[in-house]
């Protein structure tokens, strides 16, 4: 399967993910089922037997046109997401998670924009009508940190943190531009999509029952380290466009 036969790349980071990675594999290739779409799930550094199962899986794997390719990179987010678009394949690319928190109801929807006109949409928690199960307290951080990115970085976007749907194109080309190893990868790739002039498309999401009754696993050595990491995305791009 080349570059042009491929319409969707789901991307599938898993560290640890060895409880749930293999039914998560059974839900996207019955929902990809009949398009043309691989499944890059990128391995990072787990210390279970994530790595092992997913040979087993890819070993065994025989679904059409729904290709299962199994990748590795180094621990963190931010290097399994740009491992994984810099070898997608895919016209499009859907960034996911290894539980699926919002079942398909963000990739569906992104599907129905038109990626070349919108390389940028998210599956936003930060979206009006998105039903993501937040109490006072989330709901105080989240507006926190979305006036933090606005100071810092002059972000616009609600939610950097969500699921994505990306032009293949697009992302395989900013994909090199891409530092950060963790979790603010993504507020990265949200950044220099505002900074060139794309104006990202935020979608509705609703979050799953399971992950409703899920506490916030946000914590306050979470909010210093974003802090601290909104200021190195800014320096490492100021820099870079001075060289």
């Amino acid at each position: 399967m080349g570059t042009d036969d491929v319409q969707l790349t789901y991307i599938v980071p898993a560290h640890n993910s060895g409880q749930m990675i293999e039914g998560t594999l059974k839900e996207l290739r019955d929902h990809l089922a009949g398009k043309k779409a691989e499944i890059v799930v990128v391995e990072n550094g787990s210390s279970d037997n994530t790595l092992e199962l997913l040979r087993q899986v890819e070993t065994n794997w025989d679904h059409g046109d729904v290709r299962l390719r199994v990748l590795q990179s180094a621990k963190g987010l931010g290097n399994a997401l740009k491992h994984g678009i810099s070898m997608s394949r895919g016209a499009r690319i859907f960034i996911g998670a290894d539980d699926l928190p919002f079942g398909f109801g963000d990739l569906d929807k992104a599907e129905k924009i038109d990626h070349a006109e919108h390389p940028v949409v998210i599956g936003s928690k930060g979206h009006p009508e998105s039903q993501a199960g937040r109490g006072l307290v989330r709901a105080i951080l989240t507006f926190g940190f979305l006036s933090v990115r606005w100071v810092i970085l002059g972000m616009r976007t609600r939610d950097p943190q969500g699921t994505f749907a990306l032009d293949g194109k697009w992302a395989r080309g900013v994909a090199p531009r891409l530092n950060e190893p963790g979790f603010l990868m993504t507020t990265e790739l949200v950044y220099l999509a505002e900074k060139s002039g794309i104006r990202t498309v935020e979608v509705p999401v609703v979050l799953s029952e399971a992950h409703m009754a899920h506490s916030s696993r946000i914590r306050l050595n979470d909010i210093f380290t974003m802090f601290i990491g909104l200021f190195k995305v800014r320096k490492h791009h100021r820099r870079s466009r001075a060289a």
